[in-house]
């Protein structure tokens, strides 16, 4: 198979094109397994909002967490149509900058353009601001028959994702997996083809903890060298099960949905780590918001024992003044019931780590003052 940049052969055209846009409404999507239908809940977390239709779009990271979301949210309040289509960061962050949605989910913080920007969609001196609601492990998942555990480090992970390593059974691979069997087999890196904050978070791991083998800037738009390319977390998980010597990075909820394995990380802590919401909630326990904004600085380099570093983090970005007035009370709606206690609770169930506590309660008083 050739190994151009963002150039998928014949064989794999088809399936590479096709859209990576979820639309979740209260009916939820035609696939639900492996993800809870609505929670119990009281008027005490969750206060309808007015009725009519709330759209909004951005992450497919959070997609998973989005449809359960609204699938509780509508169960109680079912004259609140809302909507969340998974373009990804990029698209979304575009479409909420052009005032086309209510707010933009965003794997990655704004940029000081674009914060600038948010000033001309946000009114009355408004401007956009990032409130934290998801976290949780990006895995490197691949198909290997045969080989059931994985272990990689940073290095061969970067020289894996930027060609630099392209057969499995490479020497640096076996020298991590001494007692696997891995095949002759040439590697397939997927990677994003949209701008991804995905993307943008598992490079700013790799650049954190390989730099001298990921030269590239991080950012959401791949930069590595060759690779094949697919558009959304879904697109790539599809690739991954499709084609032997596949590898890729999504969330861990695409991949336990898809029973797809993950490789562990040896982060120089002296035993591996595996992508678990555990290990992803303790590399985020030391995250805090800085700057006055709600925006967490995240280690990607720690070597500390049970952290699991690659992570992300999903913010709702909107205006903190400005909101459009027909949408506003049932913004806040829809938000407060996602960052209260049992919004947060529904996410450990689906493969993400909830907010450190310190941080949810920051967002839950920015979401009561938003104008």
């Amino acid at each position: 198979m050739g190994r151009n940049s963002a150039t998928v052969g014949r064989r794999l055209g088809a399936a590479v094109l096709v859209s990576g846009a979820l639309a979740l409404t209260g009916c939820g999507t035609d696939d639900n397994s492996g993800l809870p239908g609505a929670l119990d809940f009281t008027e005490e977390n969750l206060r309808c909002g007015p009725e009519g239709a709330l759209l909004a779009s951005g992450s497919s990271a959070q997609a998973n967490a989005m449809e359960v979301w609204v699938n509780t949210y509508q169960a109680s309040c079912p004259g609140g149509q809302v909507t969340y289509k998974a373009t990804g960061s990029g698209a979304g962050v575009q479409e909420f900058l052009q005032g086309t949605t209510a707010f933009a989910g965003s794997d990655s913080v704004l940029s000081e353009e674009e914060i600038a920007e948010s000033r001309s969609v946000c009114a009355d001196g408004g401007r956009a601001v990032h409130l934290p609601l998801v976290a949780g492990p990006i895995a490197v998942g691949y198909h290997l028959p045969g080989v059931e555990d994985l272990m990689l480090d940073a290095p061969t992970m970067a020289r894996i994702f930027d060609s630099g390593i392209t057969r499995w059974n490479d020497p640096a691979i076996a020298a991590l997996n001494p007692h696997a069997r891995l095949p002759d087999l040439p590697i397939t890196p997927f990677h994003r083809s949209d701008g991804s904050g995905t993307t943008d978070n598992f490079t700013a791991y790799l650049h954190a903890a390989a730099p001298e083998a990921w030269r590239h800037a991080p950012g959401k738009t791949w930069r590595g060298r060759g690779g094949q390319s697919a558009d959304g977390s879904s697109n790539l998980v599809g690739m991954v099960k499709r084609y032997e010597g596949a590898i890729s990075y999504f969330e861990l909820s695409y991949a336990h949905r898809n029973g797809i394995s993950t490789a562990r990380l040896d982060t120089g802590a002296g035993s591996p780590v595996a992508a678990t919401v555990t290990a992803a909630s303790r590399a985020l326990s030391g995250a805090r918001p800085g700057g006055g904004d709600l925006a967490l600085t995240l280690d990607y380099a720690t070597h500390e024992a049970g952290r699991y570093p690659i992570v992300l983090v999903t913010y709702e970005i909107l205006c903190d003044r400005g909101n459009r007035p027909g949408s506003l009370e049932q913004v806040r709606a829809f938000l407060r019931y996602a960052a209260g206690d049992a919004g947060q609770r529904a996410l450990a169930g689906i493969d993400y780590a909830p907010i450190p506590a310190a941080t949810i309660q920051q967002v839950r008083r920015r979401v009561d003052a938003l104008a």
